[in-house]
């Protein structure tokens, strides 16, 4: 059965589970092509968006494997690309996309801080990451808390390590200042500093944002205790990234109830931390039969999703 098949970490798995997600894909964009008038542009820009996805897959993976963030398996792999299924409909737009590349890319460097090797340039890579990301989405310097999140609990907090990431972060702003000086449009530049007023927790209420969120935080939380009392109580480097990836999620949790204009992309922040965490939780279940059942009903909801859009 499925875990079974998911318990292992083999080349067949990605590229079977990336086919799952291609079909998916080609569905969602034949339902928008169906409900609108067929151009070539709409295909072209289909492709385009599925090339960027395969990176976005390519980055998840390496990150996952490459910090051992989960045992030898594919339930991240799985759990990422089920759930990101569910906000095709969201992300059929390049700005999205980019900013889904540009937050892994981000992360990668964050997550990468468990070595000890080129620390300096990872805080700075990091915050270069961060910096471009702001400048297409200013709420997301939030994300700058788990940059330092990631030096205490991996590093030595020292003066250079914390000044690495703020000079990163920077430079890429000086440059994007000097292009708006220089086209007169300066004020393109300091607008990324104005932030609009917090009204309220404003929830959503579409079911194509809502149910899936409600399914991501409460599949989160069920994990969050079902692995933390294993995971915090050996002294590891797991134990640390465990931290790590609780901080990730409660960051993009209030980046996502915080952005006063919301339309369902910032949901997508907590893709990632999000698939890690539950992966985790399913790794501790014993029973075969229930992680059947669980990615059963995932798998089947990627599939009948569409319909209640």
């Amino acid at each position: 059965m499925l875990a079974n098949f998911l318990g292992k970490s083999k080349p067949i798995n990605f590229i079977i589970l990336l086919s799952l997600f291609v079909c998916l894909f080609i569905f969602s964009s034949f339902l928008f092509i169906y409900n609108n008038n067929f151009e070539l542009a709409i295909l072209v820009k289909s492709a385009s968006y599925l090339g960027i996805f395969l990176i976005i897959f390519f980055f998840f993976n390496f990150i996952v494997s490459k910090n051992n963030l989960t045992f030898d398996n594919t339930y991240a792999f799985f759990v990422f690309t089920i759930v990101l299924s569910y906000f095709l409909q969201t992300t059929n737009n390049y700005k999205t996309l980019i900013t889904i590349l540009l937050h892994i890319l981000f992360l990668r460097k964050v997550y990468s801080l468990k070595s000890q090797k080129h620390i300096l340039q990872k805080l700075f890579d990091s915050g270069f990451w961060l910096s471009i990301l702001f400048i297409i989405a200013p709420f997301s310097a939030m994300f700058s808390i788990l940059i330092y999140a990631a030096i205490f609990s991996h590093q030595k907090p020292i003066i250079n390590n914390l000044i690495a990431p703020i000079i990163g972060f920077i430079t890429p702003l000086l440059i994007y200042a000097t292009y708006c000086f220089w086209f007169d449009k300066l004020y393109v530049f300091t607008n990324l500093f104005y932030f609009d007023t917090f009204n309220s927790f404003v929830f959503y209420s579409e079911n194509s944002v809502y149910w899936p969120t409600i399914l991501i935080i409460v599949l989160s939380i069920v994990a969050i205790f079902l692995k933390s009392p294993k995971a915090l109580s050996v002294n590891n480097s797991f134990k640390k990234s465990w931290i790590l990836l609780i901080i990730n999620l409660t960051i993009a949790l209030f980046f996502a109830l915080f952005i006063p204009k919301k339309n369902g992309t910032e949901l997508l922040f907590m893709l990632f931390p999000a698939a890690i965490i539950i992966a985790n939780g399913l790794e501790t279940i014993n029973n075969t039969l229930i992680k059947n059942i669980v990615f059963i009903l995932l798998l089947l909801t990627a599939v009948t999703f569409p319909f209640f859009l």
